[in-house]
């Protein structure tokens, strides 16, 4: 039944409320909701907050979001962990209602004494409400004056409209006819569910040894040589190194350079092609090192600032052991063959796919202990490769159990494929997913996909921006060289809070298996590809520093560390995008260039409201990137030359408005 005040509308809401919408720990959102009543009576609303233990916090007054609309909305920052629940409240406004009877009815002379004797019975009863130490004294002052016959009655209904008094009735406010919404679940994960920047890279291709001639056999890294990268990694500011598939590989069909089918005997195979007579899914690859190795990689990556990220494939070689153990796993053709992977017109001949139906209880538990003896060894994030070709319920049993005994585990979902499939993989628990960024380019691309990302997707999903994978290699980022590397950083580690790199990405290697192919040529996936990244620092040809400095700029502003708000502004030229982030009184305006071949001059016309800012100010803005200071107002001037000036990173740095002319 609809309660007295209608509360209706309640946002978030993910799955009717079925399902808990999601936070982190510090991060502000919205709760909103529709509410009015019968009259002309004024109404209010507040959010009650209860925490994991079930108490209630201070609730936060709501606010009409728009005049008319009868939508009201409150901004909460949950500060702990765990499940918490929202609620609104709606109420009758009494007093709020009387000051605005008051206010046409005394200057009129329309039954003053009465008006004033409701006024003073009103405010009598508020006071009781609030705290001797937080202005009662301040609300009974007003009930002796709406009650002085002495003196005129417009002075005495002053009395009860003075900036004192309505701050106190704004803390403890007379409520009638209190009407509570359904308590809605909210999830309270840890920071780095929503903000962190992360590094992939091969641990085998970190000190390996090619003969170019092909002569001797490669030889390949280890979680030694490997962890020689990692103050580097590091060093750029990263948060998060995440390896590919570390376990054996097969030998059956194994694929060779390029994914050619005729794999050599040097040939080190696909780390995706899972199992051999050395172990699976929880085992080592003889080659990387043993499981000791794998801790002292973890324990270094700890020493430098950086959590340690798996991949986690459910797949196998027909290699694995679970192919002879539990056959009843995959799926079998009439011939008895068991059926390997395909993504037609590809083929994945070193692959077998999991069949989930005969046994989905064995593969849950079986999926269980071999995350959790990951976990006993330090990795509390995985990233999930293709989790849409398994059944969602898998998944939510999976990190549902995971995540009740270990709730800091997080899962990336690294799901390229339909919009339902991916959204619903975040509802039912992945706390990152993967999105199509890479495939976002234009201005009219970014603007709608970080308009759906930032909005009412924001409360279950939080997109990674992965400029490139060991998959996907862009024609954005293959035609545009260096400039095109430059402009993508900027907008993956500016527009959402976690972005991420596959390792080359900073050398700018952008050579396609072919024309039209998004594979790499020579890629890493097939083979080992050590890189000298001490003569590509030396000769300048790496966009490290601007990686640097692009982490260290997220680090020190919050607004780029949220998702949920971001305005874009107005700019003339089609290949310029501007937008801004904002969290508390810190603001970052970006201006990016999306065009990697040509200088683009244009006029930025920024929304000044969306900034906190009166339409006629003129601040001064600093670039990030550059340390340059600039006055910026409501139009502005940019000229942005690629590979010189890919854009610009302003923090807004409010003072008292400053005169002249907003140009660069």
């Amino acid at each position: 039944m609809i309660g007295r005040i209608p509360v209706l509308d309640v946002r978030p809401l993910v799955d009717c409320g079925n399902r808990p919408a999601k936070a982190v720990v510090g991060e502000t959102f919205q709760v909103s909701a529709t509410v009015f009543r019968e009259g002309h009576d004024a109404v209010a609303a507040n959010v009650v907050l209860r925490d994991p233990t079930g108490r209630q916090g201070p609730w936060t007054p709501m606010r009409e979001l728009a005049p008319g609309t009868d939508r009201w909305g409150a901004d909460v920052t949950p500060d702990a962990e765990g499940t918490w629940t929202y609620a609104v409240e709606a109420w009758s406004n009494p007093i709020a209602t009387w000051r605005h009877h008051a206010q046409i009815k005394i200057p009129a002379g329309m039954d003053t004494d009465l008006v004033l004797a409701e006024g003073a019975e009103l405010h009598e009863r508020a006071a009781a409400g609030v705290p001797k130490d937080e202005g009662r004294d301040v609300v009974l002052a007003v009930v002796d004056a709406l009650r002085d016959t002495e003196r005129p009655a417009a002075s005495r209904l002053a009395a009860a409209l003075t900036p004192d008094v309505a701050r106190t009735l704004a803390r403890h406010p007379l409520r009638e006819l209190v009407t509570a919404s359904a308590r809605m679940p909210l999830l309270v994960e840890r920071t780095r569910a929503l903000f962190g920047s992360w590094y992939e890279f091969f641990p085998r291709s970190e000190g390996a040894v090619v003969d170019p001639a092909g002569v001797r056999p490669p030889v390949s890294g280890t979680f030694r040589t490997a962890g020689m990268r990692l103050p580097a990694i590091a060093a750029m500011g990263f948060d998060v190194v995440y390896l590919p598939p570390v376990h054996p590989i097969g030998t059956t069909f194994r694929k060779g350079p390029n994914n050619t089918l005729s794999a050599g005997p040097g040939d080190v195979g696909v780390p995706w092609a899972i199992g051999s007579p050395e172990g699976g899914h929880d085992a080592i690859h003889p080659d990387l090192g043993t499981l000791e190795d794998f801790d002292h990689f973890v324990a270094r990556a700890g020493e430098l600032g950086l959590e340690v990220a798996l991949d986690f494939a459910l797949q196998c070689s027909p290699d694995h052991p679970w192919v002879k153990e539990h056959p009843e796993w995959f799926n079998h053709r009439p011939d008895g063959s068991i059926a390997y992977a395909e993504n037609p017109p590809k083929k994945y001949q070193d692959i077998y796919p999991i069949a989930f139906d005969a046994d989905m209880d064995g593969l849950v538990e079986e999926t269980l202990r071999v995350l959790r003896h990951w976990m006993a060894h330090g990795v509390r994030i995985f990233r999930v490769d293709n989790p849409h070709t398994k059944p969602v319920v898998f998944w939510e049993r999976v990190i549902a159990e995971i995540n009740r005994a270990d709730p800091d585990v997080i899962f990336l979902a690294e799901a390229f494929t339909r919009p339902a499939m991916m959204h619903t993989l975040a509802r039912i628990g992945f706390q990152q997913s993967y999105t199509y960024f890479t495939w976002r380019n234009t201005k009219q691309e970014l603007t709608e996909y970080l308009t759906e990302l930032s909005g009412e997707a924001a409360s279950y999903m939080r997109p990674n921006f992965f400029v490139n994978t060991p998959d996907i290699l862009h024609a954005y980022l293959v035609d545009g060289g260096r400039p095109a590397f430059e402009a993508r950083a900027v907008l993956a580690a500016t527009l959402v809070p976690t972005w991420g790199v596959y390792a080359g990405y900073e050398l700018c290697e952008n050579v396609p298996l072919r024309q039209g192919s998004e594979e790499y040529l020579n890629s890493e996936k097939y083979q080992l590809r050590p890189r000298d990244w001490e003569s590509a620092e030396r000769e300048g040809r790496t966009i490290a520093p601007l990686i640097t400095e692009l982490n260290a700029i997220r680090r020190r502003n919050p607004a780029l560390r949220q998702l949920r708000d971001i305005h874009f502004h107005d700019a003339d030229k089609e290949a310029v995008i501007a937008y801004s982030k904002r969290a508390g009184s810190n603001t970052v305006l970006v201006v990016v260039n999306l065009d990697p071949h040509h200088t683009q001059e244009a006029t930025v016309s920024l929304d000044m409201p969306a900034l906190g800012l009166d339409w006629h100010e003129s601040i001064p803005v600093r670039d990030e990137l550059t340390g340059e200071t600039y006055h910026w107002g409501r139009a502005n001037y940019v000229r942005l030359e690629p590979g010189v000036t890919p854009a610009h990173v302003l923090v807004l740095r409010p003072s008292s408005p400053i005169g002249g002319s907003p140009t660069t």
